[in-house]
């Protein structure tokens, strides 16, 4: 009987339990209204890109509601003009993890943007916007569009991370492998300093296969395999800016290092090779002023495009001795007579001194001076 009992109470306690179960369970309700209102910006609103600023343009709607009353999440989607969303280009969820009803987006974004949609840089198109509304796994397209009248610059959507140059006109031949790295000044612009030699040479953004190629034409950066030839050996400064596709060539024509107090080169250093310049002697005499001998220094190019000043990235500095290696980096300069200099080493008075500059795009420009 006892047992009874026990069988019972177990019995009785397992159907409350199911039937409290039933109880609080729920059919989701996913049903969601669409986005109707569009607030910014206007439809046709006509937008020239920049890229390479840090404008911006901010989108905003009103917000639509859940049919439990629950959260709605946003995503701003982007298609082509003749575009329905049903396979946008583009989305982005709002600000807010997609519970607010507004997003900014750079002008560099847009622009990518618009590359997707087929708007070929250097040219003009349009840009269709809505805004989807989700709950849960149902997201429903806006009731209501918009165009943007874009206007993009020649340039890249897409700015290479990296760049190397090779080819049978380079100081590297051939082997991709062995190409070489152009210094990366800031997103999409680099540099070399190398010497080119009768033959071709080709940009990827690999040392390796498989990589993307460019080559210039008439200054202009294109993407594509066609090598660039070289008729002539010199040296060269090489500067790439693919924010805007252009492309600045100068011959470098020689380098000296200049004394500030003499506001002249007091000796010229020859090219080795591999973006490196050196000199084995060069006489040092400080200039002598009532308050004492001045020691400051800095480089010059004399280049086809003119001088261009090599410094310190400092205004000002103190004495080399016990610096780090930082102290010794070098970059373009003003021509101020006094700014941007470095001091020799106290022991380089009256001696000669062996200096060398290295402008290798792998590492930081810098330059060394050792007493004789």
């Amino acid at each position: 009987m006892r047992n009874f009992i026990r069988l019972s109470c177990a019995l009785l306690l397992a159907s409350l339990s199911i039937a409290s179960c039933k109880k609080d369970t729920r059919v989701l309700n996913e049903n969601v209204s669409p986005v109707g209102t569009l607030n910014l910006p206007a439809d046709q609103f006509a937008l020239t890109l920049k890229p390479a600023s840090a404008d911006s343009l901010e989108f905003t709607w009103e917000a639509t509601s859940a049919a439990d009353g629950d959260f709605v999440l946003y995503e701003l989607a982007f298609d082509k003009a003749e575009g329905d969303f049903s396979n946008p280009v583009f989305k982005s969820v709002s600000n807010g993890g997609g519970l607010e009803t507004s997003l900014s987006l750079s002008h560099k974004d847009l622009n990518k943007i618009a590359n997707m949609a087929g708007i070929a840089a250097s040219s003009s198109g349009k840009l269709k916007w809505t805004v989807l509304a989700s709950k849960s796994s149902n997201s429903v397209k806006g009731s209501v569009s918009r165009t943007l009248d874009i206007s993009r610059p020649a340039g890249f959507a897409e700015l290479p991370a990296e760049m190397y140059l090779s080819g049978s006109a380079t100081e590297a031949g051939t082997d991709l492998s062995k190409a070489l790295k152009l210094k990366r000044n800031e997103d999409g612009v680099f540099e070399i300093y190398t010497a080119l030699k009768p033959g071709e040479y080709i940009l990827s953004d690999k040392a390796a296969e498989g990589g993307k190629n460019y080559f210039v034409d008439n200054g202009i950066i294109k993407e594509g395999n066609t090598p660039v030839s070289i008729n002539e050996e010199k040296i060269y400064r090489l500067t790439l800016d693919f924010n805007v596709a252009t492309s600045n060539m100068v011959e470098i024509q020689s380098l000296g290092l200049w004394m500030s107090a003499y506001n002249a080169e007091i000796g010229q250093l020859d090219y080795v090779g591999n973006s490196t310049w050196t000199a084995a002697s060069i006489p040092v005499e400080f200039y002598q002023f009532d308050w004492g001998r001045d020691d400051r220094y800095k480089f010059v190019f004399h280049t086809s495009a003119g001088l261009q000043f090599m410094g310190s990235p400092k205004g000002d500095n103190g004495s080399p001795v016990g610096q780090p290696a930082a102290y010794f980096e070098l970059q373009a300069v003003s021509n101020d007579q006094w700014a941007n200099t470095y001091k020799f080493a106290p022991a380089a008075d009256g001696k000669n001194v062996k200096v060398e500059v290295v402008l290798k795009g792998d590492a930081a420009y810098r330059h060394q001076v050792t007493v004789n």
